[in-house]
């Protein structure tokens, strides 16, 4: 188990993480979801002991990363898939690493096979794509059999196949008891592979549970069939309610239920072929939940105001 308690780190007059709380637990995929500076990546890293806290401590199952034993055999992590020596070749990479943990050499050769890159075991990693580089630092993680694994943006640069592998991959992982801790953009792929979500804005804990209690509570949107889509429209938005034209008959309609949209056209004599509510999606919730640590976004609608 993973857990952050009143974590906080300043950069001089810059707060990156701001008095964060959660927990990580075993057997199930989490997956940690934030804006560009959120405080996704510096939270990691002080999880893993690369930085230290201003505030705060972050543990793993009880302990701090630096007091562990045998790290690698208890925490497995890839947060940059390119921060390895481009001379070495794969096999050589986690030779080293096996061989500094007390690893036996010949678990090696499995973590290669089980990632795909045998076939490129004794090649130097600096002519490695960023999807091979992607499998070895995986590959690299697996390496002590750690109970506690950590992906920072794992499947960037993978194919289809590749995302469709890893996806599995976590499942299997969780499974079998681990604890795995997925930080990730793709807000698309955390809707199929995480089965706990927590999201952080501008370094603050905003939210903590599965992508059906965030979706299922969260407004949506409505499919509307008519035979008079633009008579529909205009009386839709005179309602205050977001429509969009899909196609000559049907309508999306944002900001009323099913129900309201309705009975509006029921009293405005319109007859309805199909009324479909749509659940939001895990990114329409992000992006709602987000919308005050959009540093970048804000930037961008002041300069176009002046």
């Amino acid at each position: 188990m993973l857990k952050v308690e009143h974590l906080t780190k300043q950069y001089g007059s810059t707060t990156a993480v701001d008095d964060l709380n959660f927990e990580v637990k075993s057997g199930v995929v989490t997956g940690f979801l934030g804006p560009n500076g959120s405080g996704k990546s510096t939270t990691m890293r002080i999880i893993l002991g690369l930085d230290h806290p201003s505030k705060g401590r972050a543990t793993v199952n009880g302990q701090n990363y630096a007091d562990l034993k045998s790290p690698l055999r208890e925490v497995g992590a890839l947060l940059d898939a390119k921060a390895v020596h481009p001379g070495r070749t794969a096999r050589n990479h986690l030779r080293s690493l096996a061989t500094s943990n007390q690893i036996k050499l010949s678990r090696v050769d499995e973590v290669l096979e089980f990632t795909g890159i045998t076939s490129v075991a004794n090649k130097r990693v600096g002519g490695f794509s960023l999807g091979m580089s992607q499998r070895l630092g995986i590959a690299a993680a697996l390496l002590g059999d750690p109970a506690v694994l950590l992906f920072d943006e794992p499947v960037n640069g993978l194919d289809p196949e590749g995302i469709r592998w890893i996806r599995e991959f976590f499942r299997s992982l969780a499974a079998e008891g681990r604890t795995v801790f997925v930080s990730s953009h793709l807000m698309s792929e955390m809707a199929v592979s995480a089965d706990q979500i927590i999201v952080i804005g501008r370094g603050k804990f905003i939210t903590q549970g599965s992508v059906d209690d965030l979706t299922k509570t969260a407004q949506g949107s409505v499919l509307v069939r008519t035979s008079d889509p633009t008579l529909l429209q205009q009386v839709l938005l005179s309602h205050g309610a977001q429509v969009q034209a899909t196609n000559e008959s049907m309508l999306t309609v944002s900001g009323l239920s099913s129900d309201e949209v309705g009975k509006i056209a029921f009293a405005s004599g319109l007859t309805l072929y199909e009324l479909t509510p749509q659940r939001a999606s895990l990114e329409e919730v992000f992006m709602d939940l987000t919308a005050d640590s959009l540093d970048f976004a804000h930037r961008q609608q002041a300069a176009a105001d002046e």
